[in-house]
């Protein structure tokens, strides 16, 4: 665990990308899979793939507050849902690809770049 700690920012990155694999497959994957299942079904398979995601989460979190203040933190968190996320609605989920993530992600380079200034 100790070389997770000496590059947090990479090590944060790292842990809350694949955190974030799981987080959208856990939200959203079930419409694809499991479109057919009752509701309880899709929500406890979910629910026991986000606990793969907290197992990622939880000490992403920790070791990036070392060094990032939480809205630093939370930033970077939503960047990375956002590359993340476009592709897997774009290549898994077969959604068209929309101008509209485009915009989403020029406004997120916008936090990035307010959160992150000095």
């Amino acid at each position: 665990m100790n070389a997770l700690y000496s590059h947090p920012i990479l090590s944060t990155t790292l842990l809350l990308f694949a955190s974030n694999l799981f987080m959208t497959f856990a939200w959203y994957g079930h419409l694809k899979n499991l479109s057919a299942a009752p509701w309880y079904i899709a929500a406890l398979l979910s629910w026991g793939i986000a606990l793969f995601e907290y197992l990622l989460q939880v000490p992403a979190n920790r070791i990036g507050f070392t060094t990032l203040d939480l809205g630093q933190l939370k930033i970077l968190q939503e960047v990375i849902t956002l590359s993340i996320f476009v592709p897997f609605a774009v290549f898994y989920m077969d959604q068209p690809l929309k101008l509209d993530y485009l915009y989403a992600a020029l406004c997120l380079l916008g936090a990035v770049y307010f959160i992150f200034r000095n």
